[in-house]
């Protein structure tokens, strides 16, 4: 499949922005939509708070664009409390989070939608959005959900984000703030970037416990609008190119189990 066919106008559909009678039209459409999930949380001395909440919602208003699935409102609220003692992050519990989505899928559900992509543009937030699509899929029997990390869906040793170590968690580092100076130069203040030596470890910790900064990653200031372009236009479009299929896969039936 192509990015030419992909089933989108070229103009992302945001639900937010919909009359009541177009949402119900949209939903008979394509029966879909994508539900973006980020953070409010420190990310170093040089990027703003709403990084994951920004790229997130940007990854998914141009798989929209691409594929014609609407988007709902992003939630910007993340399992943040990790962060520790660094000041401005905003935090949800873990349970809070996975009663948030459930909230907003049984919402949707009652409009008519039965397939449901969690995008994800925070780590953290993994456990939780997995519970909620395994909670969800047992309770709407009719509907398919699930949750993933913008990209999830090419390899994750592909991500150029500077990190050895760390199982693929990046924050505030070269993939990050590339990808920032590519979409809101203005909110990067490259002048007070550092970057931090990531170490190999058995357990996660906060992350006040292992960066004096709040970054994990090096080269930081090596960032530039230039690769943060190409990693975000891979993530779309490998990203539309999944869902974009998804939403038309066959659903099982007594003789069809893919």
């Amino acid at each position: 499949m192509s990015e030419v066919d992909l089933g989108g106008t070229g103009t992302p559909v945001r639900w937010a922005e919909l009359t009541w009678p177009e949402s119900g039209s949209a939903a008979a459409a394509l029966d879909a939509v994508i539900i973006p999930v980020g953070a409010t949380e420190q990310h170093g001395p040089h990027l703003p708070l709403n990084v994951d909440s920004l790229i997130c919602e940007a990854v998914a208003l141009e798989v929209s664009a691409l594929t014609g699935v609407p988007v709902v409102p992003t939630l910007t609220y993340g399992v943040s409390a990790s962060h520790g003692d660094f000041a401005g992050t905003v935090a949800l519990r873990p349970e809070t989070l996975i009663a948030v989505v459930e909230d907003v899928v049984d919402s949707l559900h009652a409009s008519g939608i039965r397939q449901f992509v969690l995008l994800n543009g925070h780590i953290w937030n993994n456990g939780s959005l997995d519970v909620s699509a395994e909670k969800l899929r047992v309770r709407h029997r009719d509907s398919r959900v699930r949750a993933l990390g913008y990209v999830t869906m090419y390899p994750g040793p592909e991500v150029d984000g500077h990190v050895t170590y760390g199982r693929a968690l990046m924050h505030a580092n070269y993939f990050e703030t590339s990808v920032m100076l590519h979409l809101h130069p203005s909110l990067v203040r490259m002048d007070r970037a550092t970057s931090h030596r990531d170490v190999d470890s058995f357990w996660d910790y906060r992350m006040d416990q292992v960066s004096s900064t709040g970054v994990w990653g090096r080269d930081v200031s090596e960032a530039n609008a230039e690769h943060g372009k190409a990693e975000f236009e891979r993530c779309v479009l490998t990203t539309a190119r999944a869902v974009a299929a998804a939403v038309r896969e066959p659903w099982p039936t007594p003789t069809h189990r893919p």
